[in-house]
């Protein structure tokens, strides 16, 4: 009986010890937000947009996304379906700008608009600032799936984001986002993401890592079919990614114009 009580408290004290640290937890944050931010180099990528709306069938929008993150600026065209061909989307100076060239006006976006009535944002498509734009309410160690994860719980500190609370889990092995979820002031969860898997990019100087896909589900829209509830979700699939400088024109609002076919 000793030996057993024994062992019993040095699977508790060694599983005490185990624990993540405040300064690990920290670190480890700050390699998520770095996953996300390509600083030394230009970003181009092909980006598939589902949204499966429950009751009423799904909608496919392609887009190419260009990023230069060292100077905050961002570019997204649009590409098809074609009554969708031509839209755009900018952000410079920590402004957004959408660009519909059916009426050839430029009109004020923000981080928290929906982009073309998805359940993505705008602010989906930019780093994800969880240091510079938040701060640790708690952490603890979880496990999700096969991952041993820290599961933090962030407080916005800035203006400028779209939610004023988010939980994520981030990987402790690699230090990748793995799933999130977005509150709103009162607590509501609002959103969930799911990054399954990840894709490796080498440029020839540095290897960067990009989600396969990303699977948002809306806590807030949805349609109850046969007496339950299905919600909104829509999937995201990158792919073709290269990390090379891009033009300059790029992040301009003369190149959604000239990009235009409408």
């Amino acid at each position: 009986m000793k030996r057993i009580i024994l062992i019993a408290l040095f699977c508790s004290v060694s599983s005490l010890f185990a624990q993540t640290s405040r300064q690990e937890a920290e670190r480890i944050l700050i390699q998520a937000e770095e996953s996300t931010c390509f600083y030394e180099t230009d970003m181009k990528g092909d980006y598939q947009i589902v949204h499966d709306k429950p009751g009423e069938g799904r909608n496919v929008l392609s887009a190419i996304l260009y990023r230069r993150d060292a100077q905050k600026k961002w570019t997204i065209l649009i590409t098809g379906p074609e009554k969708d061909k031509g839209k755009g989307y900018l952000q410079f100076d920590s402004n957004i700008w959408f660009y519909d060239p059916a009426d050839k006006r430029f009109t004020f976006s923000s981080v928290r608009d929906k982009f073309q009535n998805t359940n993505a944002n705008t602010s989906d498509f930019a780093p994800q600032l969880y240091v510079q734009d938040y701060s640790i309410e708690s952490f603890e160690d979880v496990k999700l799936g096969k991952f041993n994860c820290i599961l933090y719980t962030l407080q916005a500190t800035s203006k400028n984001v779209a939610y004023p609370e988010i939980k994520i889990w981030v990987s402790k092995d690699d230090g990748l986002m793995r799933k999130r979820e977005d509150y709103s002031l009162s607590k509501k969860r609002l959103r969930t993401i799911a990054v399954p898997s990840y894709q490796k990019i080498f440029n020839g100087k540095k290897e960067y890592s990009i989600p396969v896909n990303m699977m948002i589900q809306d806590h807030l829209r949805g349609k109850k079919i046969n007496d339950k509830v299905e919600y909104e979700k829509t999937v995201i699939s990158i792919s073709n990614v290269v990390f090379d400088k891009v033009d300059d024109m790029v992040y301009t609002k003369p190149y959604l114009e000239m990009m235009s076919v409408k």
